[in-house]
Formats: structure tokens, C-alpha cells, sequence
């Protein structure tokens, strides 16, 4: 069994968080039913029978090419191995499985031509119902091959935290946004991971230059409706997978916005890594390379008087 770490960070608590901001008044009949297929048709297929009659792979490495291979196959864009740290896990919370999967998959950039949108919304949802589609298949596929394991869905309430693993597995950099940079996909895919205690070799860290670019760039800052994203790192946040300090973003005066505005993702559609390639459509749709941003006047910061995340006070 694995324990977080007395430093790890509460999980998100949005109940709390929403009625900060009086409530939640989004409502988008394909966003709803998205979230009622992930609670009915998703929740109850998370657990299942393990084999008793394990399969042995000659090595870690054959093992873990193996669940890589079969993780495109259902859908994935990219996958990666980590090992479970103890700062991976959210405060208060155990794992008993130490090998972590992490699987990501692209949103469509069409969807994203003007944000906040509800366009924009429900194709995150989309993909947080087709992702979970495959980290329940490939959690049931590990359990055939006689080994335990457990889904971290992409939306819900997880034990371990995405986004390091994901750092660890070599999925790319930490933006100043605060979201992963990844070298093709840019910063518009979701995560998900399937927990395991099957022997797999683990992958790195990456360093692709995206952090330095990331120290350059303000496209972010720039536009975020909220003013949330800062100016500089945050040493009180610690080190980044490649020794940098953190940004972190200031959550009390993100969530507002967020919370308001068709789920904003304005941060990540304005990123301009990488000459903006990994928003090229090749599927025949037309699409520009920077959205219609449609924002509006930010509402006031909201800090709920609970447990929460360390995040800074931008000019408050």
C-alpha cells in the first residue's frame, strides 16, 4: 500500500468550490448527458474479476510494450508508464497498485474556434466519456491477463494526481498555464490512467524546450479573462519534473470565470507552442489557428473557506 505524502494536495473539492460562486449555473443539454453516461453506464463497469491464471512477459519492457500497444489500440493518443510516488496520490488517500498507465487523448481544435462556447464545453466532455471508454477496456483487459488493477477515470473523484504521472510517463512539459504542453499534441488532449500492479517498465521525463518557451511566451497570461495566470514561477509551489519552479495558477480567481462561462479553456487554445501545429486540422474542416474569443467581464474572486491547494493571490 502506498500513502500520499503529508506535502500532497487536497482533492479538488467542487461542491464547495461551486457554491463559493452561488451555485452551478451552466447547463448544456449534451454536457449533462455526457456527465449521465459516465455516472450510469461508466461508474459501475470500473472493477471486475482478475484471472486467477496469470500471463508472465518475458520482461517488464515486453510487458509494457504490450499495455502501450493495446492502449492505441482502444483509443488512446498517448500512453506512458510511471511509477506511484506518494506525492502522486491526493492528501488523506492510499493506493495498493504501483505501476500507473497514463493515457491521453486529443480534443478536436474545431471544436474550440470560439471559446468559451458551449461547442468548446461539450467536447470536453466528449472526450472525458470516449477516454473513459478506454481506461475501462484496458483495465479490463489487464485483469484477463491475471493481474489486479484500478481506473483513474478522467473526470471524477481519483486517488492519484494526472497530471505528475503524466509528467513522469514523458507526456511533455508543465505550461504556464499549469496544464501539460505536449510536443505534438500541444496543450488540448485529456488524461486518464489505469493503476496496476503488473511489473512494466516506466518511462522518463522529457525535456523538449517547452518549459523555456513557456518562459518566453505570455499568450496565456495575455488572455486569460480571470488574470489568473501569472507573470512568473512560484518557488513556494516546488519543482517541476526538470527542477523548475512552478507556475501555479491563482485558482480562486480561475474558477469564477470557469464556473460561469461555458467551462472557459481560453488558456489552452490560446498557446502558441510549437508554431501552433498541433492545432492543425488535416481532416478536411476549416479551421484558424487562433480562436474567437468571446469573453466577458470576470466575476469577483472567490476563496471557499476549506481544505484546499496552495495557489497564489494574484494582485489581491
Amino acid at each position: 500500500m502506498i500513502q500520499a505524502s503529508t506535502h500532497s494536495p487536497i482533492a479538488f473539492q467542487w461542491d464547495s468550490w461551486y457554491e463559493s460562486v452561488g451555485g452551478r449555473t451552466i447547463q448544456i443539454k449534451e454536457v449533462d448527458e455526457y456527465l449521465q453516461h459516465i455516472r450510469d453506464f461508466q461508474y459501475p463497469r470500473f472493477t471486475g474479476e482478475v484471472n486467477p491464471e496469470q500471463i508472465q512477459f518475458a520482461s517488464p519492457e515486453e510487458a509494457s510494450n504490450h499495455i502501450k500497444h493495446l492502449a492505441r489500440t482502444l483509443g488512446a493518443d498517448e500512453v506512458g508508464v510511471a511509477c506511484i510516488e506518494p506525492s502522486d496520490i491526493y492528501k488523506g488517500r492510499h493506493v495498493t497498485e504501483p505501476f500507473a498507465i497514463v493515457v491521453g487523448q486529443k480534443m478536436l481544435w474545431r471544436e474550440f474556434q470560439q471559446v468559451p462556447n458551449e461547442r468548446s464545453a461539450i467536447e470536453c466532455l466528449r472526450v472525458y466519456f470516449t477516454l473513459g471508454e478506454v481506461v475501462i477496456a484496458l483495465a479490463q483487459e489487464i485483469r484477463k491477463l491475471g493481474y489486479a488493477c484500478t481506473v483513474e477515470h478522467p473526470i471524477g473523484d481519483s486517488d492519484v494526481l494526472h497530471v505528475p504521472l503524466a509528467l513522469k510517463a514523458g507526456f511533455g512539459e508543465l505550461g504556464r498555464h499549469g496544464s501539460i504542453i505536449h510536443p505534438t499534441m500541444g496543450p488540448l488532449f485529456r488524461l486518464g490512467s489505469v493503476i496496476t500492479n503488473m511489473p512494466l517498465a516506466t518511462d522518463r521525463p522529457i525535456d523538449a524546450g517547452i518549459a523555456k518557451f513557456c518562459d518566453t511566451c505570455k499568450a496565456c497570461r495575455i488572455y486569460c479573462p480571470a488574470d489568473a495566470v501569472p507573470d512568473e514561477r512560484s518557488p513556494e509551489a516546488g519543482k517541476d519534473h526538470l527542477g523548475n519552479d512552478r507556475y501555479m495558477i491563482d485558482t480562486g480567481r480561475c474558477f469564477p470565470y470557469f464556473a460561469t462561462d461555458n467551462y472557459c479553456s481560453a488558456c489552452l487554445v490560446v498557446c502558441v507552442y510549437n508554431h501552433k501545429e498541433w492545432a492543425r486540422d488535416f481532416e478536411g474542416f476549416k479551421t484558424s489557428l487562433f480562436p474567437d474569443l468571446q469573453l466577458k467581464t470576470s466575476p469577483h474572486p472567490a476563496d471557499p473557506e476549506v481544505e484546499k491547494h496552495w495557489y497564489p493571490l494574484r494582485k489581491r
